[in-house]
C-alpha cells in the first residue's frame, strides 16, 4: 500500500534536496540551517551516483572499487583538511571561491557532457564543513543568540524558484536534464550563497575579492591573446570548428564559451569601473585603469554582443548612481547610443544585419519564437523543467542539438515550467533588484553589486545560464551581506539618536 516504486525515489529525492536547499536560503536558526546544509552534501551525491550508475564511465569503475574507494578517502581527507583551514581562517572562504569561480571540468554524466565546476564544489563542501561542525557541537544556549535577520523577499523567491524547479521536474520527460541542474548547480550554489551571506564582508575582505577576479581575469584576457595570436581555441573542439567556418576568430580561454567568457570579463570591468569612479585615490585609479584596459582587449576577442552589452548597462548604471546630475549623464547616454546606432547604420554586416534578424543573434530568433509557441501550448505548467531542447527538437527535427538550447532565461522558463515557475522567476529577479539598488547610491561596494547584478540580468535575456551560473548566487549572496549590513549600520544610527535625545532630556529634566 506505501509502496514507492523505483522509478519515483529520484523524483522525491530531487524534490526533498531543492527543499533541504530551500531551508539553507531562508531558515533563521542557525542549527537548521546547518541541519540541512548537512543533509544536501549528502543527498546530491547520492543522486548524482544512482542517476550515473549505469553509464559506462561509472561501469567501468566497478572493476576497481579498491582503487575508487581509496580515491575517496583521500578526496573526503582532502575536504576535511581545508575544511580545518577554513574554520581557522574563515576570511579567506570569499577570495578562494571567488578563485575556483571560473574553472570547469568537462564530465560525462547521464549520456551527455557537462563542464562541471569541480573546483568549486570541493571549496563549497570544505568551507559548509568548516561551518556546519561547530554549529552542531556548540551549546543550545549559545546557538540562541545565533537567529539572523528574517530573509528578505528575494531570499524567499530565489528558494521558492529552486524548490518549484526540482517540483515541476517530476512530471519532465527531460527529468535527467532537471536532476543535473539541481545537483550540479542549484543545490551546491545555494550553499555557497549562505555561506557567502553570513561572511563579515569588512574592507579587507572585498579587496582581497576584488584582486582575485581582477588577476585571474587578466590572466584569462591574455590567454585569448594567445588564442587569437596562434588561432588555437584551447578547450572546445565545437569552437573550432566554427571558427573554421567563419572569416572571424573566437576566443573563449578556460571558460569552454566565449559569452560566458565574455559575461564574466564584464562582470568584473563593471567592479573595476566602480573602483574608479568612486575611489579618488590616484594608485587605485591607475591600476584599476590598467586592468580595464587588458580585460577590454579581451572582451573585444571574444565577439560576445551580449557581454558587451552587459557592460554597457552596468556603466551606465554606475555613472547614473555616481553623478547626481542626472541630465548630464542622460545626453551623454544618448549620444553615445545615436553613434551606436550610425556605426550598425553604417556597417551592418560588422554585426550580422545584412543576415536577418535570426542570422544577426546566430539563430537565437527562432529559439525565441519556438520557445514562446512552446509556452503558448502549456502556458500554466509548461513541459516540465528541463525539457526545452526535447520538445523544441520534436517541433523542429531539423535543429541541432547544439542550438536547441534557449538562449533567452524568460523564455526558457515559460516553455518549461509556465506562469508557475514564470511567475516566481519575475519575482526574484524584481525583488533582489530592489534590494540591491535601495539606498546604494552612495556606497561603492553596494553600486557595484546591484550594477553587476543588473548587466547580469541583461545578458541572461540575451544569452543563457541564471542560476546555473554561480556568479549570479556570488552576486546575491554578497549583495545580500552588503545590505544586512547597511541596515545593521541605519539601525544603530537610529539608536544612538534615540539615546542621545533621551540623554538631552534627561539632562534638561534634572537639571
Amino acid at each position: 500500500m506505501f509502496a514507492v516504486s523505483a522509478g519515483a525515489l529520484p523524483k522525491l529525492g530531487l524534490v526533498a534536496a531543492a527543499c533541504l536547499a530551500g531551508v539553507v536560503i531562508i531558515a533563521q536558526r542557525a542549527r537548521i540551517r546547518a541541519l540541512a546544509m548537512l543533509g544536501a552534501l549528502v543527498l546530491a551525491p547520492v543522486l548524482l551516483l544512482d542517476e550515473i550508475w549505469s553509464s559506462p564511465q561509472v561501469t567501468t569503475l566497478h572493476r576497481h572499487a579498491l582503487v575508487v574507494a581509496v580515491g575517496g578517502l583521500v578526496a573526503l581527507a582532502a575536504v576535511g583538511l581545508v575544511a580545518w583551514l577554513f574554520a581557522r581562517r574563515p576570511q579567506w572562504i570569499a577570495p578562494v571561491a571567488v578563485a575556483a569561480l571560473p574553472f570547469r571540468i568537462p564530465i560525462q554524466s547521464g549520456g551527455s557532457a557537462s563542464n562541471l565546476l569541480v573546483p568549486l564544489y570541493f571549496v563549497v563542501a570544505a568551507a559548509a564543513l568548516s561551518w556546519i561542525v561547530p554549529v552542531l557541537y556548540r551549546s543550545a544556549s549559545s546557538r540562541r543568540s545565533e537567529r539572523r535577520r528574517p530573509p528578505h523577499r528575494f531570499e524567499q523567491c530565489l528558494a521558492l524558484v529552486v524548490v518549484l524547479y526540482a517540483v515541476q521536474a517530476t512530471y519532465s520527460p527531460g527529468f535527467e536534464k532537471a536532476l543535473q541542474n539541481v545537483v550540479f548547480f542549484y543545490v551546491p550554489f545555494a550553499l555557497l550563497f549562505a555561506l557567502l551571506r553570513d561572511l563579515d564582508w569588512d574592507q579587507p575582505m572585498q579587496t582581497r575579492c576584488l584582486v582575485v577576479a581582477g588577476v585571474e581575469a587578466v590572466i584569462f584576457a591574455l590567454s585569448g591573446y594567445a588564442e587569437d595570436i596562434t588561432h588555437t581555441v584551447f578547450l572546445n573542439p565545437k569552437l573550432v570548428a566554427a571558427n573554421d567556418l567563419h572569416a572571424y576568430f573566437t576566443v573563449n580561454s578556460v571558460f569552454f564559451d566565449p559569452d560566458i567568457f565574455g559575461r564574466f570579463l564584464a562582470l568584473v570591468m563593471i567592479l573595476l569601473v566602480a573602483v574608479l569612479v568612486y575611489d579618488k585615490r590616484r594608485p587605485k585609479v591607475l591600476a584599476s585603469a590598467g586592468v580595464l584596459a587588458v580585460l577590454w582587449g579581451g572582451l573585444v576577442l571574444t565577439l560576445s554582443r551580449s557581454s558587451l552589452g552587459a557592460l554597457l548597462v552596468g556603466m551606465a548604471i554606475l555613472a547614473a548612481m555616481r553623478w547626481r546630475r542626472t541630465r548630464t549623464v542622460l545626453a551623454v547616454g544618448v549620444a553615445l547610443l545615436a553613434i551606436g546606432g550610425i556605426v550598425v547604420a553604417i556597417t551592418p554586416r560588422t554585426f550580422g544585419l545584412n543576415q536577418g534578424l535570426n542570422g544577426a543573434s546566430s539563430g537565437r530568433a527562432n529559439l525565441v519564437s519556438g520557445g514562446v509557441s512552446m509556452f503558448g501550448s502549456e502556458p500554466l505548467l509548461g513541459y516540465g523543467s528541463g525539457d526545452f531542447t526535447n520538445e523544441y527538437q520534436k517541433r523542429d527535427p531539423q535543429a541541432a542539438a547544439v542550438v536547441s538550447a534557449s538562449h533567452t532565461i524568460p523564455v526558457t522558463i515559460g516553455a518549461e515550467q509556465g506562469l508557475i515557475g514564470l511567475l516566481p522567476y519575475v519575482a526574484l529577479v524584481l525583488s533582489a533588484l530592489v534590494v540591491l539598488f535601495r539606498s546604494a547610491r552612495g556606497d561603492p561596494a553596494r553600486a557595484a553589486m546591484a550594477a553587476a547584478f543588473a548587466a547580469l540580468i541583461l545578458h541572461t535575456l540575451l544569452y543563457a545560464d541564471f542560476l546555473e551560473d554561480p556568479v549570479t548566487w556570488t552576486l546575491l549572496g554578497v549583495g545580500s551581506a552588503f545590505t544586512a549590513r547597511h541596515a545593521d549600520e541605519e539601525e544603530r544610527a537610529k539608536r544612538n539618536k534615540r539615546q542621545e535625545r533621551r540623554a538631552y532630556w534627561e539632562k534638561a529634566l534634572a537639571g
